[in-house]
């Protein structure tokens, strides 16, 4: 199997055919990552966008000592932070969230799991954004502590224990809303 590194250090090397099939194992992935992030489609796309065209711009900067994925996730990571802190005076605090949840099951799906998945959803938007974004990297994009701590250039006993607050804080926000 050909693996992530291996298409990089191609298109590192000029070779932008394989550019494609970098795009077509993460776009959906960075995708997903963004609308749980920003809970918007549209903005979502634009940023998996600007995720490979930065991915172009800095190419030659890529170390295949380490994993193209966590490379490419801490690329999102910024280009989210970039987009968060350009439009943050333009955005107002409300966001559908309703409307993700249903994004991801068709009409012959249960109800009560489409609205558990709402009120997560809402309960997410609730957190913090760097809390939000440890759990969607570690519960929601299925990222191991390893892969999460270099990204975020830390310890993975500091992950652990980041995740361990992170998940309580989720779990107060979820039932008192559900609650409620």
């Amino acid at each position: 199997m050909i693996t992530d590194e291996w298409l990089m250090i191609q298109v590192q090397n000029d070779d932008l055919d394989y550019l494609k099939d970098l795009f077509e194992r993460y776009q959906v992935r960075l995708y997903n990552f963004f609308l749980r992030m920003t809970f918007d489609q549209d903005v979502s796309d634009d940023l998996v966008q600007n995720v490979f065209m930065r991915l172009m711009k800095y190419r030659k900067s890529f170390n295949p000592e380490y994993k193209f994925k966590t490379w490419v996730y801490q690329m999102a990571r910024n280009v989210h932070h970039d987009h968060y802190r350009k439009n943050k005076q333009l955005t107002d605090d409300f966001k559908k969230v309703e409307n993700v949840a249903d994004l991801h099951h068709s009409d012959e799906e249960d109800e009560i799991t489409r609205e558990r998945e709402s009120v997560l959803f809402q309960a997410l938007d609730k957190m913090p954004e760097e809390k939000r974004e440890l759990i969607v990297l570690g519960k929601l994009e299925g990222m191991k502590y390893e892969e999460i701590a270099e990204i975020r250039n830390t310890t993975v006993g500091n992950i652990k224990v980041q995740m361990h607050r992170a998940i309580q804080q989720l779990r107060e926000i979820y039932f008192d809303h559900a609650e409620n």
